[in-house]
């Protein structure tokens, strides 16, 4: 066992520093492990990346990228900080609370962390510019609040651990992911708010209630999308897969025929880009499902689960150091491999201390939505310098009091099970 950890560990971060992405890396490392214990490695690798995705669940993964593609390019991120604005943009410091809680509705709206920065970016970074705030403040506040749309439904990531746990309900990570989400969106609002303090920052021009009204009218169509998502499952009208192509049907009239922000003519590209996506996170899904049986053959869970067992009459220190564990790998691991990979060997022992998988899994992606916006693997990170025209060293200084906040929610969300389970509770 010890030898294919080090074959494992060595090949996998020698192709890191090598810059090979992440999904080779992943399988060419498996391979050489397989490989080096007299297995058949092509037979053994084809076999299990097949495995991993011959899901129905997982399904829903392309047509939720497809419907946050068109929700992208359809016209929506204008409408949301519109009515953001006219909400909160009177407060002291108001764009950089616009900017947190549009993201949290188009990332919400669209499923996608990479999607909000760029759209709500692309915007919001050179008005926050224009109105005084510092453009490496406006780029990490945008990557900061971004993450918070993979924690409020729909999530391609809850459907991801739903696989990997085994018997989740994807209905049930969607309830228990709302409570958690606002509650990290808020708390990057209150960080906002002590810098603007700081700062002495004022609010923008106070909006009458015919103009709150008439944006939110603007937006509503683009809203209800969460409520016909979830409102379907719940009434048990369609399933999460099929929820996912209604989904589609509704972005599509939305961004085509309702709002008329993308033209037939841009279907086809539209579908590429989303074709490309999807092969990205399935081969993803498929090369961490084969390292994840890896692991689970060389029972890699079980010296975990025992080398945790020191903290397993104490759950406090036992989820610390689960959470500390996450935080690092959450700096150098995408998060769809990440949650494959771990979420096995976690789960059981945390399940032992008899906690809800679904609390889990709303720490976990709380946990790993961090690494997103940390060097030297944050995806949130790298398109939020390339939309802000900055750098990542300038960028990671104004992002730690955002850290902190994060890191503030995520302690409660999982000390507190009741963020996470109040609501599926509540419709069990």
């Amino acid at each position: 066992m010890t030898a294919i950890i080090i074959i494992l560990l060595i090949s996998f971060i020698v192709m890191l520093m090598l810059d090979v992405p992440i999904a080779v890396a992943i399988t060419l490392s498996t391979f050489f492990c397989i490989l080096a214990n007299g297995g058949d490695a092509g037979f053994v690798m084809a076999l299990k990346i097949s495995n991993g995705i011959d899901s129905f669940t997982l399904l829903a993964i392309p047509f939720f990228i497809i419907s946050g593609m068109l929700m992208g390019q359809g016209g929506i991120a204008a409408r949301l900080i519109d009515f953001a604005a006219a909400l909160v943009g009177r407060f002291p410091g108001g764009l950089a609370y616009v900017n947190t809680l549009t993201c949290m509705l188009f990332g919400s709206i669209s499923g996608s962390a990479t999607a909000a920065v760029s759209s709500v970016g692309g915007f919001m970074i050179p008005e926050m510019r224009r109105k005084g705030y510092p453009r490496e403040f406006s780029v990490a506040l945008t990557t900061a609040a971004a993450t918070t749309g993979l924690i409020i439904p729909p999530s391609n990531i809850m459907i991801v651990y739903a696989v990997a746990a085994g018997s989740v309900s994807i209905i049930g990570l969607f309830l228990a992911g709302i409570i958690p989400g606002i509650l990290v969106g808020l708390c990057i609002m209150v960080a906002s708010y002590l810098w603007a303090r700081k700062n002495k920052l004022t609010g923008e021009e106070k909006s009458s209630w015919p103009h709150i009204f008439k944006t939110f009218v603007s937006a509503l169509p683009s809203l209800l999308l969460i409520l016909i998502v979830i409102g379907g499952i719940l009434s048990g009208l369609f399933t999460a897969t099929e929820a996912a192509v209604i989904s589609v049907a509704y972005s599509f009239l939305l961004a085509v025929v309702f709002y008329r922000e993308v033209k037939l003519s841009e279907l086809p590209e539209i579908l590429l880009k989303s074709g490309i996506t999807t092969a990205v996170v399935m081969l993803l899904i498929g090369a961490s499902s084969s390292m994840s049986w890896l692991l689970t053959m060389e029972n890699i869970p079980q010296a975990v689960s025992e080398a945790l067992g020191v903290f397993r009459n104490n759950p406090i220190l036992l989820l610390l150091a689960i959470n500390v564990l996450l935080l690092i790998v959450g700096t150098f691991m995408d998060m769809t491999p990440a949650v494959l990979i771990f979420t096995p060997i976690f789960l059981p022992v945390v399940t032992a201390t008899g906690m809800d998988p679904l609390h889990f899994g709303i720490i976990m992606i709380t946990n790993l939505c961090i690494g997103l916006c940390t060097p030297p693997v944050g995806t949130c990170l790298f398109v939020g310098c390339g939309v802000g025209k900055t750098t990542i060293a300038k960028v990671t200084p104004a992002l730690i009091p955002f850290f902190i906040a994060m890191i503030v929610a995520l302690m409660l969300i999982t000390y507190i099970p009741w963020f996470s389970m109040a609501l599926p509770n509540l419709f069990r």
